[in-house]
């Protein structure tokens, strides 16, 4: 990371601290914010982060590493979560996933080889009544067939 792009991280997270305080408390939304912005929270952002708000660097890792949607890689710029419970995996899900794959070129776990998409697993969108359930980025879709999902990432794409 050059010396510049550190700087300018290293304002956006001070305004995040102004934006939201620099106790304890603010250390989700401010890592929110970030992850918004660059897609992961690099590890310069997590030392930032941990110095602003005068604690651990490995109280702001063992954040990001508990929720699902902080990340500290890259991801694609449009982030599919599929739901992984046993009540979409009833309804279908294997063979939803298997179009996703087949569609995007990648696996799950992946992101594409243009950085569109990254694919993955979700714990559980909170759906299991309309399952199949997947996530492209902040909207959810539900009562998902291959058909359909694929119809979906392609408005995306």
């Amino acid at each position: 990371m050059l010396v510049i792009e550190k700087n300018a991280l290293s304002e956006e997270i001070e305004s995040y601290v102004e934006k939201y305080g620099n106790d304890r408390s603010a250390l989700l939304m401010i890592l929110h914010e970030i992850q918004k912005k660059h897609r992961h929270i690099s590890e310069f952002a997590q030392q930032e982060v941990a110095r602003l708000l005068n604690i651990h660097p490995v109280e702001v890792y063992s954040v990001i590493s508990f929720f699902a949607f902080l990340n500290t890689n890259p991801k694609g710029r449009n982030l599919v979560r599929i739901c992984q419970t046993i009540s979409c995996d009833m309804k279908g899900k294997k063979q939803v996933v298997q179009a996703i794959e087949r569609e995007l070129g990648t696996k799950i776990g992946e992101t594409t080889k243009d950085n569109k998409f990254t694919v993955e697993y979700a714990n559980c969108l909170g759906l299991c009544d309309m399952g199949p359930a997947m996530a492209i980025n902040d909207q959810v879709f539900v009562n998902l067939t291959p058909e359909k999902a694929v119809e979906l990432l392609s408005k995306v794409k």
